[in-house]
């Protein structure tokens, strides 16, 4: 017999990605890339984070709320695969799961008193849209979490895969300072889909409160315009 089970939303996060392109594959990718938690209000007590400051690293549980009504399946075509190969929903982080639940871990950065949100927590390496729900926090153990021996899967074909990348001095004086830095850091790990390769394209996506357009070729990408939205 199934069940449903019900969840509460405790926090949302707030990120200067907006949109799904972009967003880093993993958690943990870009470190550069700072986001708050912000708590809901039910949720803002400061008792719950009493002690969290003792700890350097925080797992998120969190949902795909993009794709939430989506359905799933019980195979599905990895971008990083090329997304010509189908492989077991359960051996992918696919966001289309029977539960849309994502996991993700973070380095808290510390906690912070912000006007009318009470105490939020500043956290880098996140790999979650703007807006993204959080469904529970909990932290990160070395002793437990930490498995140096384990195996990447096919994730680990591409370990090392990373773009170099061009932003032109014109262009990044655009940015607010130090946000340059972390584009280039998103840009690096390559927001494409794995299987597009065509030199001529122009991507675009959201950052920071600016649109980026790019282009990739023979390994690098390179920014063609910053314009502010």
């Amino acid at each position: 017999m199934e069940q449903t089970i019900g969840m509460n939303v405790i926090a949302r996060i707030r990120s200067e990605l907006p949109t799904k392109f972009g967003i880093p594959r993993q958690s943990g990718l870009v470190e550069k890339l700072e986001s708050i938690i912000v708590f809901e209000p039910s949720f803002r007590s400061p008792e719950s984070l009493r002690g969290i400051e003792e700890w350097s690293h925080l797992w998120l549980i969190w949902l795909f709320s993009e794709n939430a009504d989506s359905g799933w399946s019980p195979t599905v075509r990895p971008p990083r695969l090329g997304g010509n190969r189908r492989v077991g929903v359960f051996a992918t982080r696919s966001p289309f799961r029977p539960n849309p639940i994502g996991l993700s871990c973070v380095k808290l950065i510390g906690t912070e008193q912000a006007e009318g949100l009470g105490t939020v927590l500043r956290v880098s390496g996140a790999d979650l849209m703007d807006g993204t729900p959080i469904l529970d926090i909990k932290p990160y153990l070395p002793l437990a979490d930490c498995k140096p021996e384990a195996s990447g899967g096919f994730a680990a074909e591409r370990e090392s895969y990373s773009l170099d990348v061009t932003i032109p001095a014109e262009l990044a004086a655009r940015l607010p300072e130090g946000k340059a830095e972390v584009l280039a850091a998103i840009l690096a790990q390559d927001p494409r889909p794995a299987y597009h390769d065509d030199p001529q394209r122009v991507y675009g996506f959201p950052f920071a409160g600016f649109e980026v357009k790019f282009r990739v070729s023979e390994g690098r990408a390179a920014v063609t315009d910053i314009i502010p939205l």
